[in-house]
């Protein structure tokens, strides 16, 4: 049978897992909760590199690759792409489109974690929704700063950090309350697109705060690129009936 491995992690990735049979394979990083209502297999970790993905492709039959994983997941995209040129495995990738800037927006662009530092130096509450890595800078936290962070997972934080462990969709009430409660003034984000986490952006627009927004890195083509997780899921159910 010809089989499919679908990278992921996203909720993108999640919605075309759950339309694949179980002959075929769902892989997650580890770094979120491994849903349990799948009929198809669930793989989680690394493969190794480069040439620990072409041994899978090559051992468990792989015909075709879906690259669902984070706009910013850059080098597992770069990975897959080289594996399936390697192994002549056919590359999709569902490919967000990034958030664009609105009338009434204050974006501060930045590539790296010395930008965003330097870009909100002049703030005091500000809200991070960059996964894991302001974790590792907790104790570079400037006196007159008090973090919130809003992560996947659990995390102790500090006398100047909360730290929030929460999945989206998120909406506008919610997210109003939450910058209310931690008087936030600045938001740092990736430009990750969908609606699922937008709804900050508009609270922002509302309030007249800044985001300092982390631009994206370049990822690789596919042989076929999807805007949506339903386009992909679409083509691929179309794909999985002509085999």
């Amino acid at each position: 049978m010809r089989r499919v491995l679908l990278l992921g992690g996203t909720g993108d990735a999640l919605a075309i897992a759950r339309s694949l049979p179980a002959a075929h394979v769902y892989s997650l990083a580890g770094l979120g909760r491994v849903p349990g209502d799948l009929a198809c297999a669930v793989r989680v970790g690394g493969f190794g590199g480069v040439d620990g993905l072409v041994r899978y492709l090559c051992d468990e039959d792989i015909a075709l690759v879906v690259d669902a994983t984070h706009p910013y997941a850059a080098q597992m995209s770069r990975h897959a792409r080289e594996a399936c040129t390697i192994a002549r495995v056919t590359l999709w990738a569902v490919r967000r489109p990034a958030w664009q800037p609105q009338p009434g927006d204050d974006w501060r662009d930045t590539a790296d974690w010395r930008g965003i530092v330097e870009r909100i130096a002049g703030f005091h509450r500000p809200l991070f929704t960059l996964g894991r890595e302001p974790l590792a800078h907790l104790h570079e936290i400037p006196a007159l700063q008090h973090w919130t962070i809003r992560c996947l997972d659990a995390h102790p934080g500090n006398e100047r950090a909360d730290i929030i462990d929460a999945r989206g969709p998120f909406d506008l009430a919610g997210e109003r309350a939450l910058f209310d409660a931690a008087r936030i003034d600045v938001i740092v984000s990736k430009n990750s697109g969908g609606r699922a986490t937008e709804a900050k952006l508009a609270v922002a627009r509302e309030r007249g705060l800044p985001v300092v927004m982390l631009t994206r890195p370049a990822l690789p083509d596919a042989d076929r690129s999807f805007d949506d997780a339903v386009s992909a899921r679409d083509a691929l159910q179309h794909w999985l009936t002509t085999q």
